[in-house]
C-alpha cells in the first residue's frame, strides 16, 4: 500500500528521534486504523524525548502544548506542508475541572503512557520500521471483537474527561462496534456531568456523529444512555410524538428522523446533517391530536427558533447557524413547488446551497411516504434553469424609477418585485418594458 505524505512524516520523525537516542512509535488512532485497513488521516508519535528535545531537534516546531508534552512538527512532503503532533510519554496527575490534568509527569515508559489514554483500541502503539505493535492494554483484542472499552478503569476515565463519553459514542457506531457493558455502566452514571465540557466540544463531537456515517447509530447510542437528553433535549423531545399515519406511516417523528440520519452518507456537509437532525424539531411544541387527523400547525415556525437557539447554544458560525436555520424554514415549501409561478420558483432556487435543500427533502420523502414526485420535479427544474435566469441582471432599479419621475417611498419594492416577477417569468425583457408595466399599475 502506498504510503500517505502524513506516513511518510511522521517516519522521519520517528527516525530522527531515535537516531538521537530515543524511543518513538507511532499512536493512537492512526495505529488503530492501520490495523482496520484503513487510512489513518493523520499521525501521531509518542516518545521518550521530552518537549525542550523535540523544539530542538526539528526546524519548524510549534509549543501549542508544551506543558502536556505536545510539539507541533512541521515538514514538507512533496510541496506540501504536514503538520505531526509528537507527545512525550507521560502520566496525568489529578483531574479537577473533567476536562484536562492539572499537570503532568514526563516518563520514560511506554507503558505508563498508554494506562492513561482513554480506549483500548486507541492505546497501541506501533514500530513503524518493523511493523510490531504494542499492546499493553488488550487493544488488539478488543479490536478484533468489535469492543470499545474504557482503558482500566471506566469511571476513573469518564470522571477525568467527559468528553470521552461522547467519543465512545462516535467510534462505536463510526466502526459499527458495540461498547462494553462496565464502559456503557460508567457512561450511563456520569452522563449529567457532560455539562462540564465546553458547548463547542460538545457540537464537534456530534458534528461528527452526524458525518462521519451511521449517524442514526450515534444517536440511539446517545439515546441508550442517557446522554442525547443533557447534550440535545429539544432533540429527545421528539419520541413518542405521534404523526398522521397516511403521510407517515413510518411512525412518530423519532422513528422519522433517526430513518433520515440513516440515510446521511459518509463527508456529507455539516449544515445538512444538522439541518436533518433538526427539521422537524418544532413538531413536539405543535402537536395537535385531533378532531380530524393529527396536525402541527406553525411547526417550522416554532422549529426555527428552536433551531436558532440551539445552534446559539452551540456556538455555531453565523453563517453556519443561517443554513441550518434555512434548511429548517423551508423543508415544507417543496410542498408547493408544482404549483408556483415560475418567479417564485426561481427564487426558491436562489436559496443558498439550494442542492442540500433538495438533499434535505429527499430523505424526507424517503423515510415516510417514499414519493419522489416533487423531488423530481424540482431537481429537473432547478438542473434545467441556467444561473443567470435564476439571478438575472435586474431590468428596472430604484435609481430607473426616480430618473423616471417616481417618488422614493413604500411602493417601491412592491413596484420592483412587480417587474421581477414579470422578468423572471419572460413577460418583459428590456428597460423600456419593464417601465411600461410598472407605469400601468402606478401612473405618474
Amino acid at each position: 500500500m502506498n504510503k500517505s505524505r502524513a506516513q511518510i512524516a511522521a517516519e522521519n520523525i520517528v527516525e530522527r528521534l531515535r537516531a538521537e537516542g530515543y524511543d518513538a512509535y507511532f499512536a493512537g488512532g492512526c495505529v488503530r486504523d492501520l490495523l482496520l485497513g484503513h487510512t489513518p488521516a493523520d499521525f501521531d508519535v509518542a516518545t521518550s524525548a521530552h518537549p525542550d528535545v523535540v523544539l530542538k531537534l526539528f526546524p519548524r516546531t510549534f509549543a501549542v502544548g508544551a506543558h502536556f508534552g505536545v510539539v507541533l512538527v512541521a515538514d514538507e512532503i512533496d510541496g506540501q506542508q504536514i503538520v505531526t503532533e509528537v507527545a512525550t510519554f507521560r502520566s496525568d496527575e489529578a483531574y479537577t475541572d473533567g476536562r484536562r490534568p492539572e499537570s503532568v509527569r514526563f516518563s520514560e515508559s511506554a507503558e505508563e503512557d498508554v494506562v492513561r489514554r482513554d480506549f483500548t483500541i486507541n492505546g497501541m502503539l506501533l514500530d513503524p520500521p518493523t511493523g510490531e505493535v504494542l499492546d499493553f492494554i488488550g487493544g488488539r483484542a478488543d479490536l478484533a471483537a468489535k469492543l470499545i472499552r474504557a482503558i482500566g478503569d471506566p469511571a476513573r476515565r469518564f470522571d477525568e474527561d467527559r468528553l470521552r463519553m461522547l467519543r465512545a459514542i462516535r467510534f462505536a457506531a463510526r466502526f459499527d462496534f458495540a461498547i462494553e457493558s462496565g464502559t456503557e455502566a460508567a457512561i450511563r452514571h456520569f452522563a449529567a456531568r457532560i455539562h462540564q465540557v465546553s458547548c463547542e466540544r460538545i457540537r464537534d463531537e456530534l458534528t461528527r456523529m452526524l458525518t462521519e456515517g451511521r449517524a442514526r447509530d450515534a444517536f440511539e447510542l446517545l439515546d441508550r444512555t442517557g446522554l442525547l437528553k443533557e447534550v440535545l433535549p429539544e432533540v429527545d423531545r421528539l419520541h413518542g410524538v405521534r404523526q398522521p399515519p397516511e403521510f407517515h406511516p413510518e411512525g412518530d417523528v423519532w422513528t422519522h428522523t433517526m430513518m433520515m440520519l440513516e440515510q446521511l452518507p459518509v463527508g456529507v456537509s455539516p449544515t445538512l446533517a444538522w439541518g436533518t437532525l433538526l427539521h422537524d424539531i418544532g413538531k413536539p411544541s405543535t402537536f395537535q391530536p385531533g378532531p380530524g387527523r393529527i396536525r402541527f400547525n406553525g411547526h417550522v415556525e416554532v422549529g426555527v427558533r428552536i433551531a436558532e437557539d440551539i445552534c446559539r447554544r452551540l456556538r455555531f458560525s453565523n453563517e453556519e447557524t443561517e443554513q441550518i436555520v434555512s434548511l429548517v424554514e423551508n423543508h415544507m415549501r417543496f410542498g408547493d413547488v408544482e404549483r408556483m409561478k415560475t418567479s417564485t420558483l426561481k427564487r426558491f432556487f436562489r436559496l443558498r446551497d439550494f442542492p442540500e435543500h433538495l438533499a434535505l427533502h429527499k430523505m424526507d420523502c424517503l423515510a415516510s411516504h417514499g414519493s419522489l414526485e416533487l423531488y423530481n420535479f424540482a431537481k429537473s427544474k432547478y438542473e434545467a434553469t441556467p444561473e443567470e435566469e435564476v439571478r438575472p441582471s435586474l431590468l428596472l432599479t430604484g435609481r430607473d424609477l426616480i430618473e423616471a419621475g417616481y417618488k422614493p417611498g413604500p411602493d417601491f419594492k412592491r413596484l420592483l418585485a412587480l417587474a421581477e416577477d414579470a422578468q423572471l417569468e419572460g413577460r418583459i425583457r428590456s428597460r423600456q418594458e419593464a417601465l411600461a408595466l410598472v407605469a400601468s399599475v402606478a401612473p405618474q
